[in-house]
């Protein structure tokens, strides 16, 4: 018997038995999809993660203040200073000052971009324009005319903040693209020059800024603008300010955080043996927090899906050695015209791969649609998982090899005469 002989076979020997293959084939099918179709949607929200939480770019980060109430790690000993000698602790609740944020953008002399921002305490206030109004979910920062570069914003009409501007805090604003869209209509182009409440303030609009793409998380499209002297004057302005920076170049990112911890150690006056009191925030450390939480999804993901498939391995096998009792008289046949045992073994083999891989071409059809329509919805474009297809190919090859080896060695063993005469 040749090997075309073994597999036409198993062909007809498959298609014959159609319920059987067909269920056989959908469990497989569900649990390659559980592992495709989730790990793609797991590679989705990573990429919009780090679309929403990444808003300065890989070249930048934020230099903030350390809140008391929250711990960084454990106690550290000094390096410096006399040998035994503990560390002595920073003030912890001391917020960065105007004067501190201030000087340290005149005297930090790296080749970046450096920003002074300060929020408004509130994320919850209403805008308003003649009759419009916004829902209750704007929020309002402050910041120089370096704000929009190092933030990520883009100016889509109008202009951004001047020197005199950001020196004498007047009241002037830059809008968000959802807000100028409540407050005017399809034609936000026309907030420029306008005079529009936030809260109980009045603010004019200078500028219009393009979408960033708002995610549930930031709201970044929700935000009013002005400058950081503005805010500071208000009673729910924060009480730390925030610096920005932005190299030039990702690869300058290391020296560029080593020179701006040694300039604000010096600024806020902390002695060598004491710690920080302060943090620096890369911009996509939200990013990463979420992936990392998303690393155990992904392993349950896996987990389901190899669950699946050994159960459906079992299930395979099972049908395999109802086949083997079923088509004994069969097999004997086969060994009666000169047929040998490899020749049965593979007969069975094949049946059990063709069903395991009729398996894994549905669940990789059917993973890759629910895995780009988690996509769609995300607006992470369409992904092709060529290593998930390799990967689901290659563990169904081994499920249909491992779940039809017995059986085929156990038909292989059949005594022909006595196959024969088997009712």
């Amino acid at each position: 018997m040749t090997l075309a002989d073994s597999l036409s076979i198993a062909f007809r020997t498959v298609r014959s038995n159609k319920l059987r293959t067909g269920i056989t084939v959908t469990i497989i099918a569900l649990g390659i999809m559980a592992l495709i179709g989730i790990n793609m949607a797991i590679y989705a929200m990573k990429s919009y993660l780090k679309d929403s939480f990444s808003f300065m770019g890989a070249n930048g980060y934020t230099l903030r203040f350390k809140d008391s109430k929250v711990r960084f790690g454990g106690p550290r000993t000094a390096t410096l200073g006399k040998v035994g000698q503990k560390e002595k602790k920073s003030n912890l609740d001391k917020p960065i000052r105007k004067e501190e944020a201030e000087l340290f953008k005149t005297q930090f002399n790296y080749p970046a971009t450096v920003s002074i921002s300060l929020r408004a305490t509130d994320n919850s206030l209403e805008c308003t324009y003649a009759d419009k109004k916004t829902n209750p979910t704007c929020s309002l920062l402050g910041g120089d005319e370096n704000y929009l570069n190092v933030s990520g914003y883009k100016i889509a009409v109008g202009r951004n903040f001047s020197s005199l501007d950001v020196s004498s805090g007047r009241n002037v604003c830059l809008l968000g693209s959802n807000v100028a869209t409540k407050l005017f209509g399809d034609n936000p182009e026309r907030c420029l020059d306008k005079v529009i409440r936030v809260g109980s303030l009045q603010y004019r609009v200078i500028g219009l800024l393009k979408p960033k793409g708002t995610s549930s998380f930031l709201r970044q499209d929700d935000a009013v603008i002005t400058t950081y002297l503005n805010v500071k004057r208000l009673p729910i302005a924060s009480p730390s300010f925030s610096i920005g920076v932005m190299v030039n170049n990702v690869t300058e990112m290391d020296a560029a955080i080593g020179e701006t911890t040694s300039l604000f150690r010096s600024i806020r006056r902390l002695e060598p043996v004491e710690q920080d009191n302060f943090v620096i925030e890369k911009s996509d450390k939200f990013a990463e927090i979420f992936i990392g939480l998303l690393g155990g999804i992904a392993g349950s993901a896996i987990l389901i899906g190899l669950i699946t498939l050994a159960g459906a391995s079992i299930g395979l096998m099972n049908i395999l050695l109802v086949a083997v009792s079923e088509r004994t008289k069969e097999v004997g046949l086969i060994k009666a015209i000169g047929g040998k045992r490899v020749d049965v073994r593979r007969q069975f083999l094949f049946e059990s791969l063709i069903i395991s891989l009729f398996g894994a071409f549905f669940g990789i059809i059917l993973g890759i649609l629910v895995g780009n329509l988690f996509s769609l919805l995300l607006g992470t474009g369409f992904i092709m998982p060529w290593g998930w297809i390799i990967t689901g190919v290659l563990i169904c090859t081994a499920v249909g090899l491992l779940a039809g080896i017995y059986p085929a060695i156990k038909a292989s063993k059949l005594n022909p005469i006595v196959a024969l005469r088997y009712e």
